[in-house]
Formats: structure tokens, sequence, C-alpha cells
């Protein structure tokens, strides 16, 4: 039978884990969840509410809009952080137990809060590295007691080259095999931007695949088109153009050279939609070709049609409401399996999900296993 990989699953930190892992002379700059007076539990920084610590349930989205509502009505909160946080979404054994109880048999670990706090906290580079430092120290105890079947993501910054290059390197020897990185520029410059190849080059020689995940990290769009209420959990703008940060991070790295110029570079997307792929990829060969013909030259002199890169570097995850077997038949097999796990817009019963829409891991074991193993380095 065909061995199953969640593509995407979430860890949430312990209320302490930034100060407990960060260089102690950063203490100061360090993350925590505190409770206010009406029994909210909040991240914060420098004094500073990032966001609202939800507990989430798995499908009930709406429980996390009444905690918001209840806070702007000056109402106590519908119940303590800690009183209802259960133990697998923090302690490997639990989580070992609970991919059991999903019918896994393993998964892929990204941050909870570290998907609410990159782009606030981009204002200080040392606090930023610091950070994201405790929770890649965090999670290398984590993939120690995960049995090989508990895959963490580590949280890296392209900002700080030499930094990276040393994460990259400790990571490696933890047996972190995975990294998320925004899908935006570089203090200016873009990803393909040749300064950055001796840091593709790390991600290669350490057997780290660099993945895109939905989060609050720099935007690709002007702040003045982010109309929300400063308290809004996710922006409309983002909702809605979910695909278009990984989209253009993906034609940039292969418009420019940069897949040509390191074959060996995986690529994750993941929780940012899928159903653009196959329309993606017409555009992607389609667009290229055209600009090359009116401008007479291309921005890169690629052997291969630019779709063929992403076909043989990057994978997407892809829900069961997306459809995925459809998918593979227009744009590949390049999908993977992924419950969001355990977050209010993920699902409690994955694999049944996936059978409901009549794929299976036997049908399908590139989407069930296959896709992630590749981003893991497994094959």
């Amino acid at each position: 039978m065909t061995a199953i990989i969640d593509s995407d699953q979430h860890l949430y930190e312990p209320r302490t884990m930034w100060v407990d892992h960060i260089d102690p002379a950063m203490r100061s700059e360090a993350l925590r969840i505190e409770d206010d007076d009406l029994g909210y539990a909040w991240l914060t920084w420098r004094d500073q509410r990032i966001s609202m610590a939800d507990v989430a349930v798995p499908g009930d989205t709406a429980r996390i809009g009444d905690q918001r509502r209840r806070h702007r009505a000056g109402e106590r909160s519908g119940y303590l952080y800690d009183d209802v946080l259960p133990a697998d979404f923090s302690e490997p054994s639990a989580r070992l137990a609970r991919i059991d109880e999903l019918g896994l048999d393993s998964a892929v670990l990204f941050p909870n809060f570290g998907l609410l706090w990159e782009r606030r906290l981009s204002q200080s580079l040392p606090a930023l590295t610091a950070n994201m430092a405790a929770w890649n120290r965090w999670i290398a105890e984590f993939a120690a007691e995960g049995k090989n079947r508990l895959h963490p993501v580590a949280h890296l910054t392209l900002r700080d080259a030499d930094w990276l290059i040393t994460q990259l390197r400790e990571l490696s020897s933890a047996g972190v095999r995975l990294a998320m990185i925004a899908p935006s520029l570089v203090d200016g410059r873009p990803l393909s931007h040749p300064d950055h190849d001796r840091i593709w080059s790390a991600f290669v020689e350490h057997g780290i695949t660099p993945c895109f995940h939905v989060a609050d990290q720099p935007r690709i769009f002007d702040d003045a088109w982010y109309t929300d209420s400063d308290d809004a959990f996710v922006p409309a703008l983002e909702s809605v153009f979910l695909s278009t940060p990984p989209a253009l991070a993906i034609t940039d790295l292969i418009a420019n050279g940069t897949l040509e110029r390191h074959p060996e570079l995986r690529i994750g997307i993941v929780e940012l939609s899928s159903i653009w792929v196959p329309m993606y990829l017409l555009m992607l060969d389609g667009g290229l070709d055209f600009v090359a013909r009116m401008n007479g030259q291309s921005l890169a002199d690629l052997p291969m049609r630019p779709s063929e890169y992403f076909r043989r570097q990057v994978r997407v995850s892809a829900f069961s409401y997306e459809l995925p077997e459809r998918l593979c038949a227009d744009a590949g097999d390049l999908f993977m399996f992924c419950s969001d796990y355990p977050h209010a817009e993920g699902t409690a019963t994955p694999v049944r999900d996936y059978e409901n829409v009549g794929t299976t891991a036997d049908r399908a074991p590139g989407l069930f296993h296959d896709n992630a193993a590749f981003l893991l380095c497994l094959n």
C-alpha cells in the first residue's frame, strides 16, 4: 500500500518557545503569547499585539470570527487558551498518535504563529532572524522525536545570506528537510538575482527544499490596496489573490534562469491553492514565447520549455475540493495530498475527503506520497 504523506500540517508554538530558544542576547526581542484582562491570548512583540492567538478547530472558521466579534464588543473570551489547547498541537508523541488516527504515515509541519509575524518583524532584521532561529532550534528537537514521521519546516529569510547558510548547515545536521521562505523581493532584489545564487546552491548542498506557504510576509501589492480593519485576521485582497505571490516568484526563477542554473533545486508551494497551475503553465510558455519574439531576445537562455522547469522542480499541495486528479490530467503529476490540520480552514478527515472525490492512495501514489517525498529529498 502507498504510504501517505500529509504535505501541510501545523505546529502550535508553546507560549515561551521564542524566549526559551532565542539567542540570550536577543531575549528582549522574543515573541510571546500573553493574555489580556478579558482572557484573550495574544501573540506579542515589543509589547505590541500582532494577532489574537486562536485555538483552531478543523472545519470551524466561524469560531475564529466569533472570538474577534466578542473582543470588539468588549466581552470576555469564549475560552481560555490553555484550557482548550490540545496536546497534539505542540507535542511530538501526541502528534504521532493523531496522524495514526487520521490514517497517515507522516506529516510535514509548518509553523502556526510563524505565519503571522514575518512582515511585522521585517522592520528589524536582527529581531527577524533571532525569532526565526528560535523556531528552528525548537523544531530541530521536534524532528529528533518525530521518528522520521514528523517533518518540521524551518523558517528562513534570504535577507542575510551568511546567517541563512549557517542555519541550513545546522538544520541539515538535525534532519530538517524543508524551509519556509517568502515569495517576495529580497530588499528590492528579485529571487533570481545573481547575488542569491550561492543561497540556492546552499539549499541544494544541504538537502533542504525551500517552500512558499500562505503567511503574512512582505507584500507584493502596495499597502494602499489593503482596506481591511487593523484587527483583520486575513486581508481580503490576499484571499482573492492567494496564488499570485508564488506564481510571480516561480516565474521569476524560471524566466531568469535560476532553475536552469540549479537543476537540483526543488521548490514547494503549499496552501496557496493549486487550481491555477494548469492555466498558469499555458500562460508561462505562451507569455515568455511572445515577449521573446516581440523583444527579439529572452530574459535567459532556456534549453527547455519554461513549463518543463516547473514540472521538473516544483510540487504543489492540492486540497481534495480542488479535484487533484483532474489537475494532474491537465498539468501533470505535480500535486500533493494535504489537510492543513489543525487549522480551521483545514480538515480532520483528510483521507475520507479525497476518497469522496474518487481519489485514493492506490490510484494516485504521486499525490499521496511521491511528490511530497520528492520535496523531502526521499527520492
